[in-house]
């Protein structure tokens, strides 16, 4: 994690001097394929996930000025990632990248990256713990991603996973975390009877 915490100051950096462009530009070349490929885990399907990372780039340019750093900005690209993907389920939203038009190569990186982890992800072999998963619940799949496969902190989940557009308080914050690891628990248990049931190791 030194080396995502470096690059998370060469974007403070560039986010202090207001260029905000090249703060987004380094935010997508670090968590843009990360994030894309949690949101394949979300969506279940390529051509969704896509544009819902299309989406969660426009949010990333547009609210990264206001961002105060009270999280990493990795936990913050987690909640705008997860936040455009519901927003994608719930409504007929569509890919959006009019705001982003004024910051091309942010539009480009974003794309660029759409396209090279899509492809690589369709490539990929899935394995039977993966297809396993893909029975859970958004929520409970989000939180094995993130915990299992991404190593956030149940502090850094618990913020993810608010639906509220404040944020939790830190107390909130402490009794979630400590929500969300008793499930984790009860989602581990189950994805191992499944996995004996059906015989995978």
């Amino acid at each position: 994690m030194a080396d995502v915490a470096r690059d998370e100051t060469t974007i403070r950096e560039a986010w202090a001097a207001g260029d905000f462009t090249l703060a987004t530009t380094h935010a997508l070349r670090l968590y843009g394929p990360e994030v894309l490929g949690y949101l394949v885990t979300f969506q279940k399907d390529h051509d969704s996930a896509g544009d819902a990372f299309s989406l969660f780039s426009q949010r990333l340019w547009e609210t990264l000025p206001a961002f105060e750093w009270r999280c990493s900005l990795r936990t913050w690209c987690y909640r705008l990632a997860r936040n455009a993907a519901i927003d994608m389920q719930r409504s007929d939203t569509r890919r959006r990248e009019v705001g982003l038009s004024s910051a091309p190569e942010v539009l480009a990186l974003a794309a660029r990256t759409r396209t090279e982890t899509l492809s690589a992800l369709r490539t990929a072999k899935r394995t039977a713990l993966e297809e396993l998963r893909d029975g859970l619940s958004e929520e409970d799949r989000t939180m094995l991603v993130l915990r299992v496969d991404r190593q956030l902190d149940w502090r850094e989940i618990a913020v993810v996973m608010d639906a509220t557009k404040s944020g939790l308080a830190e107390d909130d914050v402490t009794r979630e975390a400590a929500r969300l690891r008793k499930r984790f628990q009860l989602v581990k248990d189950r994805l191992r009877s499944l996995a004996r049931e059906r015989g995978i190791r």
